[in-house]
Order: structure tokens, then sequence, then C-alpha cells
């Protein structure tokens, strides 16, 4: 909510490092990391920056962020949108990123289906009666798994120069632990969650105490409501959205077929070369080579790649595996290529190898074989 900028001039002699957002986005970021959300949701996204840093974390396929003030959100949204390298290089995992207008104290159907939501740093800013319907709206509506609150410790508030009440105008209360922890337990008891206590921002040397500068509730679901939650959840489904969307991304990903075709095709052609190339360099090495010794002459299929020799060496085993060269085009067998790890993990079937090539990539005349020309190898 705009806070970042005023907590660095609050901070003062009291430093931070990484500064105290940092750490918040980072704490959401490692909780990410161990819990593996598909879906996450945060509210009071502001400009974006969480919302940016999760959208490279390959678990999430779903990214959502609402907040009250739309100027704020459209500022800094178009770092949500894919890059050219995006397109260059799908991703295996799918993602949308969307970006709605409203207020968290409103139900709207788009909010269903979350595994992780967030709050960082934003009850503090809700009017009271806004206050009174978020537990329910979160908890009993949204109902994720998990549901991630940070709010400012108010304890810590005299280390900070220049706070006399709030660390930020907009601030309609700050809380101390024992408020904060109160409140987040009677709406985890309520709704079917617990909750544990951490947070960010450790004070100085001789003032522990005071607790942590940024106090953060970590809610986790109990399996023994979720059939309850889900119920009471759907029965009160809205039947109109009352958000407005801003913004909205579709990343390239392989999960669509048109993605999908393009990467095993460039995959099939990528490895067709490296072979021929491998087939052509050996044929040469042997022709160079004094062959007095004919058990010591070379395989017709001995790769000269490094890299490549390994799997080459293993894959070739059967006649009916083995690329030839007949004139100036080298024939590759369609399963010499579909053996190959990225191939097959891109394709999962030789038969879906076949129909993605199909018509894309130049195939022998009963379709076993890739065929690629010497000449340009040659050259």
């Amino acid at each position: 909510m705009g806070e970042t900028f005023q907590e660095e001039r609050f901070t003062g002699v009291v430093k931070f490092r990484p500064p105290l957002y940092k750490q918040r986005y980072h704490f959401v970021k490692d909780l990410v990391g161990k819990y593996k959300p598909k879906k996450v949701a945060d509210l009071g996204c502001a400009d974006c920056t969480l919302l940016w840093m999760l959208k490279f974390c390959s678990c999430i396929e779903v990214l959502a962020g609402v907040d009250i003030c739309a100027s704020v959100m459209k500022e800094k949204m178009h770092r949500l949108s894919p890059l050219p390298g995006d397109y260059l290089q799908p991703a295996e995992r799918s993602l949308t990123v969307t970006l709605h207008h409203g207020s968290v104290a409103q139900k709207d159907p788009c909010m269903l289906g979350f595994d992780l939501v967030t709050c960082i740093e934003l009850i503090e800013h809700l009017e009271e009666s806004e206050l009174k319907k978020f537990p329910e709206v979160v908890f009993g509506f949204m109902a994720p798994t998990i549901v991630v609150i940070s709010n400012p410790n108010s304890e810590f508030n005299p280390l900070l120069p220049g706070v006399t009440l709030f660390r930020h105008p907009d601030h309609k209360f700050e809380w101390n632990r024992a408020q904060f922890q109160s409140w987040a337990l009677e709406a985890a008891g309520r709704y079917g969650y617990s909750v544990e206590f951490t947070g960010v921002g450790h004070p100085p040397a001789g003032m522990e105490n005071v607790g942590f500068c940024t106090q953060i509730g970590v809610f986790v679901r109990k399996q023994t409501v979720n059939t309850q939650t889900s119920e009471s959840a759907q029965s009160e489904k809205p039947t109109e959205a009352v958000y407005k969307t801003v913004f909205k991304a579709v990343y390239p990903s392989l999960t669509d077929e048109k993605y999908l075709q393009n990467a095993v095709v460039g995959e099939v052609v990528f490895t067709a070369q490296i072979i021929t190339r491998s087939l052509l360099d050996s044929s040469m090495s042997e022709h160079e080579e004094n062959n007095d010794d004919p058990t010591e002459r070379k395989s017709k299929f001995q790769p000269s790649v490094n890299y490549f020799s390994e799997d080459l060496g293993k894959l070739v085993v059967e006649k009916s595996m083995k690329p030839f060269v007949n004139g100036s085009v080298v024939y590759i067998p369609l399963k010499t290529i579909f053996s190959f790890p990225k191939v097959k993990r891109l394709c999962g079937t030789f038969e879906q190898l076949r129909k993605l090539i199909a018509g894309k990539v130049p195939l022998s005349r009963d379709g076993s074989a890739v065929l690629l020309s010497t000449e340009h190898e040659n050259e």
C-alpha cells in the first residue's frame, strides 16, 4: 500500500538489510517453496512487486492480485506481461496472471479456489467496517489452504525515528503483538484454521523484548473442516462479479499444442542435426585413418560430440535404429530421435511425436525416418 518508501525514511538508525519490504516478500517466496501452491492471490497487491517475484516460481500456475487503488496497479502491471523470451522458450507449466480492482471486504467468485492467499501490510489500511468483514471474506468465503497476514508491530515503533503515532499516514491502526495474536486466534478458531506467529525485521541487540518489526501470522486450514468450509463458501457464492479486471496475461506454455509443436519440431531437427554431424565426422575420421587393423576401425556411428556420445552410444543398439547415408541424404530413424530424453519428455508417446512433426519435418515415405541433406553439413 505504498509503504516502502515511507519505511526507509522512518527506520533511520535501525537499518534492515535487505530492506524490510523485501524481507516480507522473501518470507512469502520461501513459503511458496515449502508448500508448492498452484494458485496464489495477493490481496492489497499495490504495485505488484510480490506478484512479479512469484511469477518466477515454477509451481505457480495462477496468480491474482486485488487492490482498491487501480492507478497504483496500472502503473507497474506491465512487469507482469510475458517477455519475448517467454515466447521463444515457453515453459512447461501454464501461467495466468490477473489483476482485479476492488475491496478485500467484498466477495467475488473469481477469488475462489486459491491455495495460498497473502495479505502483506494490508489489514492496518482497512476501515473498521471493512476489518469486520475481512475474516469472513478470506477465511470463510475464499477458504484457501494457507493465509499469510503481516502487520506492523507497534511495540517496535519507539525504535523508528520520526514515528509518533503510526508508520504510515493511511494506517487506521497498528497493533502490538498481543492484539494481533488475539485477533488472529479468534479468526482462526472461528473458521477452522491453525495459526503460527513469526515475523521479519529483527530488533537491535539488547532490544529483543520488542519483537519483530513486522509480525506475521501463517494460517493453515485444518483438514477436518475442508468439507464444511467448502460447502459454506459455495452456499454464499455471489452470483455476480463485483471486481473489475484491469489486467490479464496468459503466458505461452507447452500445455498449448501450438507451442508444444514448435518446441518438438525444433528439438527433433536439432537432435537430427547432432546425429548427422556425428555420423559425418565419424565417417571422415575413418577415411583418414590408417586401417591396417580392421578390428580397431571405428563404428560408423561413433559420436564425436562429447556431451552426446554417451546418449548416442546407448541408443544405437539395434541395426533398425542406426542412421545411414544414402547419397546426399541422411536417414535418421524416428525411434532413435524419440529415444532422446528431452524429445521423449516433450512428446510422451511415439504416436504423439509422429502427430506433432507431421508436415513440419521431412520424413521418409513410410514416415519411419527423418531426412536431412548432407550438402550443408559438408560445406
